[in-house]
């Protein structure tokens, strides 16, 4: 379990536990001067340690992790300063500090788009995690992202899930509105995914999750009414929706739950990968099209009868709900002013098919049961045609 942080002054506290050889902060370069990062560095400096400062490389891959890594002393703590790129880096680069045969394990010839680590490896990476965003959860699980060749993998593993998390309100004051938002819905998809593509009623873990999704539906509808008058995110808010968003990285939520029931997490992995957007674009885009397939009673996407029940639990939390999840959703989304809208080439859509099922189908768990054709008319129905080959983000003009 990461140990969670509410104030600048439990980190010499933690320093003194965990006695680490060397601190390096590792800060995104848009928050290398920020506030928070000269105040984490006060206060290792006041604990003891000199800590080495860097900044986060504009390619995250694995060759950047190996460089990193290596100038690591053994026992040496990374302080993550960022999003959920930067942490994703600072916990890959901790656990690779640590095993250097992990980096085969990361860069294997292999078509999966997943990566499972071993259990005997650990439980922790040796990272204090600092999100200066919302909604990846990064700093409290145990999952990273990096670009393998064109595309991105995704590794699970407890031995990257950070050993403590720092949430301050400073850390996210700077975040412009539509980011907030953003990951309020991330965080939301996050938590509601594995429980509406399962078709399994695990009724501790369900009531689990329907508070968790409610509470941040609630959180996510006042930091809405806020930015849309033009006013400022409350810190408040934006301190709740960052823990409930770190609850659904615990496990707990997901206990006996399919873990390979995420098809629209790996299709729109894809999606952005092609098109260059970012991931939470393309997942706004394909998540109402997923619900629509399951609630036509299409069980590969996932159960209706769940997903009705999890939108009855969220409609307490927000009245104002289209009765049906799927339209709902779409509600939801245009309310907060989510960006759903994603241009994608007919002549595209194949390739795009064909990359998620080789990358997690045929024969692999996440996308088993869905054929090229398949992926193809879910992406039809959640982009809009353009003639651009490289599937431009707006239309082109008319001639």
């Amino acid at each position: 379990m990461t140990t969670a942080l509410d104030t600048y002054d439990l980190i010499p506290e933690l320093l003194r536990d965990l006695r680490p050889t060397g601190v390096t902060v590792l800060a995104d370069s848009a928050v290398a001067t920020h506030a928070v990062t000269r105040k984490i560095h006060a206060v290792v400096a006041r604990t003891g340690f000199t800590p080495t400062q860097a900044v986060t490389p504009a390619d995250v891959g694995m060759p950047a992790v190996e460089t990193f890594a290596s100038q690591l002393s053994p026992g040496e703590l990374i302080v993550g300063v960022g999003g959920g790129s930067t942490l994703d880096f600072a916990k890959l680069s901790a656990a690779v500090g640590r095993r250097p045969e992990l980096l085969r394990y990361l860069t294997s010839g292999q078509r999966s788009g997943l990566v499972a680590l071993p259990r005997s490896w650990g439980e922790h990476a040796q990272v204090l995690a600092v999100p200066t965003t919302l909604g990846t959860g990064s700093e409290a699980g145990p999952v990273a992202c990096f670009p393998h060749a064109d595309s991105r993998r995704l590794v699970m593993g407890e031995c990257l899930r950070p050993l403590a998390a720092l949430w301050v309100p400073e850390a996210t004051e700077t975040l412009p509105g539509r980011l907030v938002m953003d990951g309020v819905i991330e965080a939301i998809f996050r938590t509601v995914i594995p429980y509406s593509s399962d078709t399994l009623d695990l009724p501790e873990q369900d009531a689990a999750v329907e508070e968790l999704a409610g509470g941040l539906v609630a959180a996510g509808d006042e930091l809405a009414r806020h930015i849309a008058v033009g006013l400022p995110a409350p810190a408040s808010g934006r301190l709740r929706v960052a823990r409930l968003s770190a609850e659904s990285q615990r496990g707990a939520i997901n206990v006996g739950r399919n873990p390979y029931a995420v098809k629209c997490w790996a299709l729109a992995n894809e999606l952005s990968s092609v098109l260059g957007l970012a991931k939470m674009r393309a997942v706004a885009a394909l998540w109402p099209v997923v619900w629509r397939q399951a609630l036509r009673g299409n069980t590969r996407f996932g159960s209706a009868e769940r997903i009705h029940r999890l939108w009855e639990r969220l409609s307490v939390h927000a009245p104002w709900l289209a009765p049906r999840p799927d339209d709902g959703l779409e509600q939801l989304m245009l309310r907060w002013r989510i960006d759903r809208t994603v241009y994608l080439a007919p002549q595209l859509r194949q390739q795009v098919a064909l990359r998620s099922v080789r990358a997690w189908g045929a024969g692999l768990p996440t996308l088993a049961g869905l054929s090229a054709d398949d992926v193809a008319a879910l992406l039809a129905g959640a982009t809009e045609p353009t003639a651009s080959l490289a599937g431009s983000l707006e239309p082109l003009p008319a001639a």
